[in-house]
């Protein structure tokens, strides 16, 4: 498969036999992907995840110093995570956080393959569709940026913040310029001041979005509007 993207994987399991296990299911997709990094606690993992280059996570949900999901709610940029645990009472809680897979230890063969196959269906339908590109001149530079990759625009005075997955712009248009030109499907106004990305949300409640480790206000003027379109996603 030479010549083909080779899809990068992280594993974080506190037990050394369980990523073991794994690595080797790994092996028999060894052309098509390649484990960059295993840890034993999560927190270490960080840095490796803040650089958005994780294609698929595999991690373990009960473990001494965080839960598998309480750390997954901390991660920015999520990948695609696959729970391995040997507990089945966290299911809901899992696919609730739109995990990709739910593998329950011991992992057979079959059952691995499976999980691979619902990642690379996926992955191939993500891939098939164009990417949209938005213009945007910034610090007397002209950026073509992929929508997918802007998490949120603020309206600042007569400015306006745009937060990528990579860096921060500043762009002298308003708010309603801006979100003229942002693809409709994965963008809506939730304040006067912010437009998020829907497919980069954490979590929400009624009043405010999580997003990005930051907490953003629903607009009273904008809830109902916000709240309707959430809910059919």
């Amino acid at each position: 498969m030479t010549g083909k993207k080779k899809y990068t994987c992280l594993i974080i399991d506190d037990e050394p036999l369980a990523i073991k296990v794994i690595q080797e299911h790994l092996e028999n997709f060894k052309d098509q992907f390649e484990c960059v990094g295993t840890h034993t606690k999560p927190i270490e993992a960080m840095p490796l995840l803040h650089k958005g280059e994780i294609d698929i996570l595999f991690l373990d949900i009960n473990m001494p110093s965080i839960s598998g999901i309480e750390f997954l709610k901390a991660i920015p940029n999520q990948p695609y995570v696959i729970f391995t645990t040997a507990y089945r009472e966290y299911a809901v809680d899992a696919f609730d956080l739109n995990a990709l897979d739910y593998l329950v230890k011991p992992i057979s063969t079959g059952r691995f393959l499976k999980a691979i196959n619902k990642f690379l269906i996926l992955e191939q339908t993500h891939l098939s569709k164009p990417k949209e590109i938005v213009h945007i001149k910034a610090d007397k530079k002209n950026y073509n940026i992929t929508a997918e990759n802007i998490l949120y625009v603020e309206g600042v005075d007569n400015y306006i913040k745009i937060k990528t997955t990579t860096n921060n712009l500043i762009c002298y248009e308003s708010l309603s310029g801006i979100e003229k030109k942002l693809p409709a499907r994965l963008f809506i106004r939730i304040h006067r001041s912010f437009i998020i990305n829907i497919e980069q949300i954490d979590h929400y409640t009624s009043s405010y979005i999580k997003l990005d480790n930051k907490q953003f206000t629903i607009g009273r003027n904008y809830k109902e509007q916000v709240l309707s379109r959430l809910e059919k996603q």
